[in-house]
């Protein structure tokens, strides 16, 4: 028996990474998953996003777990795509009982310096995909009276960030969304949490242009250049994408019904001396 038989699960950004992770997590509990993802590359974001041989194998790893999986291209931006997938998951499987608005992009430049698509491809992506995932899901809750919502925010939205603040205001967004949706739906028996991860280890980490706004002194900075960075608190070292899919994972199921309108950091003690 799992935590989550007979559930249903809708993750956005579900083709790699944490989405991946969470995809694969959420089926060994017994859920069946709706993983969506835009399956192309953003012209402002510099490094390459998940493909649809990403997509696909993130349904066979959770049919390998015995659950169905339905993959869907949509773009986390445009509201009608989002309202496609939720008719496709209950056409599919009836319900939808879990959402984790999970799809995030990053780029990297000073204020003065930034272009307006390049602030618009990161909000629109981070912080109006969480909107649109959130407005597209809750009326099937309501009407269910159950619901459980997780979205994906950053330790970045407990502090300012040198080269990111269209990122970081992005997820200073994404909870101030989520405590307000909380207060909204309360009384439907649906619960809304934001996680806040520290660095990760995934593709969103791993790739060149990262490196390089993480190691600037360097030319052409790599992997092992970079991982050093990562080497503070009482456990050093990039977090495994399981790690923060098993405290989403506490939240969706019974022993986190009483945790909403709360923003879960998961840093490593990057967070320690901050007061919020």
């Amino acid at each position: 028996m799992g935590k989550l038989d007979g559930k249903v699960a809708l993750i956005t950004g579900g083709a790699r990474g944490q989405g991946r992770s969470h995809a694969v997590t959420l089926a060994r509990e017994g859920a069946d998953i709706v993983a969506c993802d835009l399956v192309a590359d953003l012209d402002t974001v510099p490094y390459s996003l998940a493909t649809q041989e990403d997509l696909d194998e993130t349904v066979r790893l959770v049919e390998a777990h015995g659950r169905h999986c339905l993959g869907v291209r949509a773009d986390v931006r445009e509201l009608a795509d989002m309202e496609s997938v939720v008719a496709q998951a209950i056409d599919k499987f009836e319900r939808v009982d879990i959402a984790l608005a999970n799809a995030g992009v990053s780029s990297s430049s000073a204020i003065a310096d930034m272009s307006e698509p390049q602030w618009r491809e990161v909000i629109e992506v981070n912080l109006t995909g969480v909107f649109t995932t959130f407005r597209a899901v809750v009326p099937h809750m309501i009407a269910n009276s159950f619901g459980r919502i997780v979205a994906t925010s950053s330790i970045i939205a407990r502090m300012g960030g040198t080269n990111s603040g269209h990122y970081t205001a992005s997820k200073w967004g994404v909870i101030g969304l989520v405590k307000s949706l909380a207060l909204e739906v309360m009384e439907h028996g649906i619960t809304v949490n934001a996680v806040l991860p520290g660095g990760v280890d995934t593709d969103f980490i791993h790739n060149k242009a990262v490196y390089k706004v993480l190691r600037p002194d360097l030319e052409d900075p790599t992997r092992e250049d970079v991982l050093p960075m990562f080497d503070s608190g009482p456990t050093p070292g990039l977090m495994d994408p399981s790690e923060v899919s098993e405290a989403i994972l506490f939240l969706v199921t019974e022993s986190g019904r009483h945790m909403t309108g709360e923003a879960i950091s998961l840093s490593g003690g990057m967070s320690a001396s901050n007061a919020t």
